[in-house]
């Protein structure tokens, strides 16, 4: 969500992140995955995850089940024992609890917790034991891809918020109070199969939320509390799609607080996520699907390189938009007087910006760089639908 200082910033640490991510993924194959381990600390249950990779440099995590928050663990290991320390390196060095653990002579670990007022609890630890499956398909998923936000989620308990009304379409909202992340899923209007396939997307969707929520609050532990609020607004409901706008705006730590929108649309028949090209394509080749497969890991469908997808948003996509905003909002899309004034003509701002449905057109958000944050939230940037009929993406779809 945070931007750097350009959009060309953007894309070269964009590259520079997925030969990073590739790297990681080949030197991941030569190592163990991180260790995940249930028992007790004292009488309460915990969770716990430990990379053990490097014995003079182990890190981890852990979580009370009665609490569901990270707490940090970094250490290392010396004659058979595990000596970390609880919680980040703060400003002040202050001290810490500790674990000190040792193998139980089975698959387990046993050992203690003492924190610095002397209180010594006990410890035990042994080797998660995993379902086949969930009822819920995304959590299905973690149990294989990520087995300890399997066992923070799956003990978690969404609550029944209110029903709505929205385009004809009555909606359904959940909440998890912990993390205070709302979606809602749809209790009719499309086929039983439908249903199945866009509900359960909406769930993944809450479900990343929540992840992406204690993800934060670990990463601002350092600091102290950190703060994540969502927004979420139905944008357009039909029986084609399926498009949801979702602002976040969190403090995890570090210099600054920061936002961003990232919507989720949807198409209504399938339940598979939409890229922009297959809404609307300006280019003369036939279009693309692209998709970051961090967003959507399972479906690996993307049909083009992140290089060519980048060449095209550059080259093709960013200038139609400006000359088609140019003609629809001519006062908006004037050449500021002032360096420190938005400037909706600059092309890097709409190279990758979010985007989402209306029942006017597609609605485009801008991304500025950080000092500039304040220029993002327009409400007039829209393409009308009768400007994406002559430009119609590579998915049939009948929008308004």
């Amino acid at each position: 969500m945070a931007k750097g200082s350009g959009f060309s910033l953007l894309i070269i640490k964009t590259k520079i992140m997925l030969l990073i991510l590739s790297v990681l993924s080949f030197a991941a194959m030569a190592e163990d995955p991180p260790v995940v381990l249930t028992g007790t600390i004292g009488k309460l249950d915990v969770v716990v995850e430990l990379d053990l990779n490097k014995p003079e440099a182990i890190t981890g995590r852990y979580f009370y089940q009665k609490y569901h928050l990270d707490l940090p663990l970094n250490g290392s290991e010396q004659d058979g024992e595990l000596s970390l320390q609880e919680g980040t390196d703060d400003f002040n060095d202050s001290p810490r609890p500790v674990l000190r653990l040792q193998s139980d002579g089975q698959a387990g670990w046993e050992g203690t917790w003492s924190n610095p007022q002397g209180k010594i609890m006990p410890i035990a630890l042994t080797p998660v034991q995993l379902p086949e499956s969930n009822s819920d398909a995304f959590l299905t998923r973690l149990i294989h891809n990520d087995p300890y936000e399997y066992l923070r989620l799956s003990t978690l308990t969404l609550k029944k918020g209110k029903q709505q009304t929205f385009m004809g379409y009555p909606l359904q909202w959940w909440h998890e109070p912990q993390s205070n992340v709302s979606l809602f899923t749809l209790d009719s209007g499309y086929t039983d199969a439908q249903l199945s396939n866009i509900n359960q997307r909406m769930m993944a969707r809450l479900w990343q939320e929540v992840i992406d929520y204690h993800s934060c609050m670990l990463g601002a532990s350092q600091f102290g509390k950190g703060d994540f609020e969502q927004t979420v607004t139905p944008e357009l409901l039909s029986p084609s799609v399926v498009s949801v706008k979702i602002s976040t705006s969190y403090d995890c730590g570090g210099a600054h607080p920061d936002f961003g929108d990232s919507p989720l649309n949807l198409n209504a028949q399938t339940g598979i996520p939409l890229s922009l090209e297959d809404i609307l394509w300006v280019g003369k080749d036939k279009p693309f699907h692209y998709m970051y497969a961090d967003d959507h890991a399972d479906l690996n469908t993307n049909t083009v390189s992140f290089d060519d997808y980048s060449a095209y948003r550059e080259k093709n996509f960013a200038p139609w938009l400006i000359s088609q905003f140019k003609q629809l909002y001519a006062n908006e899309m004037q050449k500021p007087k002032g360096e420190n004034e938005c400037d909706y003509a600059d092309a890097e701002i709409w190279y990758f910006p979010s985007w989402y449905l209306t029942p006017a057109g597609i609605h485009f958000g801008p991304s500025f760089a950080r000092a500039m944050r304040a220029c993002e939230g327009t409400s007039w940037s829209v393409l009308p639908w009768s400007v994406r009929e002559k430009n119609q993406g590579g998915v049939a779809l009948a929008l308004p």
